[in-house]
């Protein structure tokens, strides 16, 4: 049986893990915060790690980047995107009025993960400006802490199943402020995904600059753009050595096997630069 580790039971996490194994059996193991769920998989407890890495309104999640750099060598085995949206979780019957419809003013406290939460700003301004906002580990977790404070006012944002798994109810479905919002998760771990097949494959790499090289950044991406080979993200990151100092992350729209992608990374590596390849996977789209 495979074992997974994600975020909390109900989180889109949770979601993003169910959709990559379904039709497998899987024992899936669920933690508070995402360190847990990397160093799961690290230490041996499990075989794969389900990962949030980007969202189309927040960006990159930088926490998790740098836990993917600097503190565990996993490779990327699959990466999934899922159109992320977000609902206003809560009991109705202690936040509505007589007449049974919400009453915004009832609500004291949202609670949800800060990338759920950034999603969902220009909405929260608008109707819930007086309520307290607080971070949570995740979307399920807020909607948990919600079910066991009755009450008090409070409310979550985060994903239908875990309201439903929490018997409470759906205040307001889809709050997010873009209508395309979509979240890229990525599945680590030291074995081949093989229970999807896709016919869309990334690449994804490091790249460390040699020092005192006027012009190397240009000619690295010289490297891909004379092959003609698409780049769907570069990013920078700190090295955390010296001030100034960045890796270079890039998302690949290729997978390693070909023959012009080898051959633009020995390029690359010619001029000086370190390369370290974080994984060549399929990419999974959401079909509803």
């Amino acid at each position: 049986m495979i074992r997974v580790a994600c975020l909390t039971q109900g989180s889109v996490s949770d979601e993003a893990a169910r959709y990559l194994f379904s039709g497998t059996e899987v024992d899936y193991k669920y933690y508070r915060i995402i360190g847990d769920v990397f160093l799961a998989t690290a230490e041996g407890t499990t075989d794969y790690s389900i990962i949030p890495i980007e969202n189309t309104i927040d960006g990159s999640v930088s926490l998790h980047t740098d836990w993917l750099i600097d503190e565990v060598n996993l490779p990327i085995q699959a990466e999934w995107v899922y159109p992320s949206i977000q609902n206003l979780i809560g009991p109705l019957s202690e936040l509505s009025g007589d007449d049974g419809v919400l009453d915004y003013s009832r609500i004291t406290k949202v609670m949800s993960h800060p990338v759920a939460m950034a999603q969902c700003l220009q909405y929260l301004r608008k109707h819930l400006a007086h309520a307290k906002l607080e971070h949570v580990g995740s979307t399920a977790e807020a909607v948990t802490i919600v079910k066991d404070n009755p009450l008090s006012g409070w409310a979550a944002i985060g994903q239908i199943t875990a309201a439903w798994n929490n018997g409470l109810d759906v205040l307001e479905r889809g709050v997010t402020d873009h209508d395309n919002n979509f979240t890229r998760f990525l599945l680590i771990g030291p074995e081949p995904f093989s229970s999807r097949q896709s016919g869309t494959y990334k690449t994804s790499i490091l790249i460390t600059l040699p020092e005192d090289y006027p012009g190397a950044l240009h000619q690295v991406l010289s490297a891909f753009a004379w092959r003609k080979i698409n780049l769907s993200r570069i990013e920078s990151r700190p090295t955390k050595k010296k001030l100034g100092n960045y890796y270079f992350l890039i998302d690949i729209e290729m997978s390693l096997d070909t023959v012009l992608l080898p051959s633009a990374l020995s390029e690359i590596e010619a001029i000086g630069c370190q390369v370290r390849t974080l994984g060549s996977y399929p990419s999974f789209t959401y079909e509803g």
